[in-house]
């Protein structure tokens, strides 16, 4: 990739948020659902349990949730966003966009809104869109909200992907700063359309209607050649975290938290080691909450603050891999000027 332009400002990562459903759903709850064993799950994906949101609770509630408490985090009122960008593959609706409807809920009366939908690398696409926006000077404050309430989207009788997904929303506010303070130094972003069907929800848009026969074929659910997309994830998130370092000059000592989307404890920790990043700086909580799809990095960066990792100045590196396929990596410092 080209090296970008230099910043008239810094995209400043301020404060974080997240909100979880209360419902835990165990792999000891999965065997009574699908033929497996709890030995088996935690073996090959390292997950333990999950959560479930409940009936009627839809993703611009845990979104709200999540805003609320990164700003009130960061001492910022919602009538001062100036947008919300909601990363997710499971919004309320099609239309209205979720971000609109978390606008409202919020009372960011000043706040513009869209949904962004990139699968699981859709939070490191929504934080490194709110930075250009940040950076251009066109806006001050944005809030970066990644999550999916996949129990929605997943068939519990197939045992391939029901032990892998759950549901979790996490937010991000980025602030404008000065352009050699700390915030979001580098990003790169890749696609490749023509791995496509390799990770999909067959039918969810125009290609293929909803009718009778999707819904008895299961293809209103998520498809996966686990095979293929294990081999993919491993390489390329591997791939674009050693570029970016590249491009940057830096190396694993300059990474003091790796923030890896969590979709299985086996790719994280191949990652990690091609990397050089000992894994107590490896921010890992798939075990609790398993793959929240856009929602695993934000998540994960809570449970980074809270056990003292993730703190002003500390040099993050955040990489996700997902459906599309599409990944990406994204190197900051956390914190205000």
């Amino acid at each position: 990739m080209p090296q970008p332009l230099r910043p008239h400002f810094r995209a400043q990562c301020v404060a974080v948020g997240g909100a979880l459903p209360e419902r835990r759903l165990t792999n000891a709850d999965l065997v009574q659902l699908v033929e497996t064993s709890d030995e088996w799950i935690v073996s090959r994906t390292g997950i333990r349990e999950r959560r479930i949101a409940a009936p009627g609770q839809a993703l611009s509630n845990l979104a709200t949730q999540a805003a609320k408490t990164c700003l009130e985090k960061a001492g910022v009122l919602a009538q001062d966003i100036d947008g919300i960008i909601v990363a997710t593959i499971t919004g309320d609706y099609v239309m209205p966009a979720t971000a609109n409807l978390v606008q409202h809920k919020l009372g960011a009366t000043r706040a513009w809104g869209y949904d962004l939908l990139n699968a699981c690398n859709g939070f490191v696409a929504a934080l490194t869109t709110a930075a250009a926006l940040i950076e251009s000077g066109r806006s001050r404050r944005i809030l970066v909200i990644g999550g999916d309430i996949m129990s929605s989207r997943v068939d519990y009788k197939d045992r391939n992907t029901c032990i892998l997904f759950g549901d979790g929303c996490g937010a991000v506010l980025i602030q404008s700063g000065p352009a050699d303070g700390p915030g979001v130094i580098d990003w790169e972003m890749h696609s490749d359309g023509g791995a496509a069907s390799e990770l999909i929800i067959p039918c969810s848009g125009t290609a293929h209607p909803l009718d009778a026969a999707a819904i008895a074929n299961g293809d209103i659910f998520v498809k996966q050649n686990g095979r293929v997309v294990f081999q993919h994830a491993i390489r390329r998130m591997a791939e674009v975290c050693e570029s970016l370092l590249v491009r940057q000059g830096l190396g694993a000592t300059d990474v003091d938290l790796l923030v890896p989307h969590q979709a299985n404890l086996r790719i994280i920790q191949p990652t990690a080691e091609r990397l050089g990043v000992p894994m107590e700086r490896v921010a890992v909580n798939i075990d609790r909450v398993a793959n929240t799809t856009a929602g695993t990095i934000p998540l994960a960066l809570v449970d980074a603050e809270r056990d003292g990792r993730l703190h002003a100045g500390a040099r993050v590196l955040l990489v996700a891999f997902g459906g599309g396929l599409t990944w990406g990596a994204c190197y900051l410092t956390w914190g205000r000027s």
